[in-house]
């Protein structure tokens, strides 16, 4: 897929900006050298993105860039098609004057295509076809997750209302609430119906949800999925459904050119403000991809115990590297006493557990980047 990194900037004959929208497409385009904006409104179709570029004077030369969106990279991979050198955007780090309160198509896409040229943007790495479809069935799995989450508060609040508390045991949805629930009868009619279409609907959400499981299940044993999650399982408190997930949302571990570069992706690093001699740190930023930082911070709850050698390590070792078997155990013994360290000094479980998730990340990403191991760690 071109990028306009793989054209010198000499050779760029023309700078256009596209702002995208569903119906409509404003491009501004500007000269290698001065010039001001001239603006085009097309409509987002295939056919007029291609008159577009041929009044351009076509792929040759030319630079063009849009922001990331909910039209996807659909417009990214047509252009590539094009042979058109494409970036995209990230909506978020675009420089913000201050005190600028007036915001249209039209000059959005004049503002974007003069930091364009100036080299004052910043760019996502698209995602393959092939990690965006994983990515929207990870994700769809999460919304069932959600779903069902809410499903079962509606069931439990509308028992409570009508008196039926459930004391056979203390934890929610296991088999014997489940048969609980199946057990109850409301005395209004209208009520009982009501109570039956919610658990209708809950059966449903738990079918489409082991249907998932399973569909994640193959993907994880077919190419090109299956040597990387017997990598990440490996660790502990990663499981395949999580390995997954951490390779659709981040991708490939390679374009990160440090740990703390993955984490500052993640958002797992501590904001900062400091000013001469004064140094104030607070909370994580929490910017970045929220999905798999939620599933590291999730992993990261395992390293309170001791370390032990799991049966599935044991099953995964004729798969893996030696390397990322040596890293999964340093994690292990490192990460457990980090966690010891951190209780003993009075931190709170969440502030620990987060601490841990940074330290993972940079843990996985030496595994999937196969970092060289330190002496002590090879022959521990």
């Amino acid at each position: 897929m071109p990028d306009v990194s793989s054209i010198a900037p000499e050779q760029v004959r023309l700078w256009a900006s596209l702002d995208v929208h569903k119906h409509s497409i404003v491009a501004a385009t500007l000269p290698p050298v001065g010039g001001t904006p001239e603006l085009q409104r097309i409509e987002n179709t295939e056919r007029a993105i291609r008159r577009f570029i041929d009044r351009l004077g076509g792929p040759d030369g030319l630079a063009v860039s849009y922001e990331a969106g909910p039209c996807g990279f659909d417009l990214l991979r047509l252009l590539a098609r094009l042979g058109v050198a494409c970036d995209v955007i990230a909506p978020s780090l675009v420089p913000v004057r201050a005190g600028d309160r007036v915001k249209t198509d039209k000059r959005d896409a004049k503002k974007l295509v003069r930091l364009y040229r100036a080299g004052e943007l910043s760019f996502v790495r698209p995602p393959t076809a092939q990690q965006e479809g994983l990515r929207d069935l990870v994700r769809c799995r999460d919304d069932l997750m959600c779903a069902r989450r809410a499903a079962r508060h509606r069931i439990a609040k509308a028992l409570l209302r009508h008196g039926h508390i459930f004391c056979e045991g203390k934890k929610s949805w296991t088999r014997q609430h489940y048969a609980w629930v199946r057990r109850q009868r409301v005395a209004d009619e209208l009520a009982q119906r009501a109570v039956d279409h919610m658990l209708c609907h809950l059966d449903s959400l738990d079918a489409q949800i082991a249907v998932v499981d399973h569909e994640l299940e193959q993907i994880a044993t077919r190419e090109p999925w299956c040597d990387p999650v017997a990598w990440l399982c490996c660790f502990r408190g990663i499981s395949t459904r999580t390995a997954l997930g951490l390779l659709a949302e981040i991708g490939d571990f390679r374009r990160f050119g440090s740990a703390r570069e993955l984490m500052s992706y993640l958002g797992l690093t501590p904001t900062e403000y400091s000013s001469g001699d004064q140094q104030h740190r607070g909370h994580i930023t929490k910017c970045g991809n929220q999905h798999a930082r939620r599933l590291l911070v999730e992993a990261a709850w395992h390293y309170r115990h001791r370390p032990r050698r799991s049966q599935r390590a044991d099953r995964l070792a004729d798969r893996v590297p030696t390397d990322v078997n040596t890293r999964a155990w340093q994690a292990q013994v490192r990460l457990h006493h980090r966690h010891r360290t951190l209780a003993e000094h009075g931190k709170r479980s969440t502030v620990t557990n987060v601490a841990i998730a940074r330290e993972l990340t940079g843990f996985v990403w030496a595994a999937m980047t196969h970092q060289p191991l330190r002496e002590e760690a090879a022959t521990a």
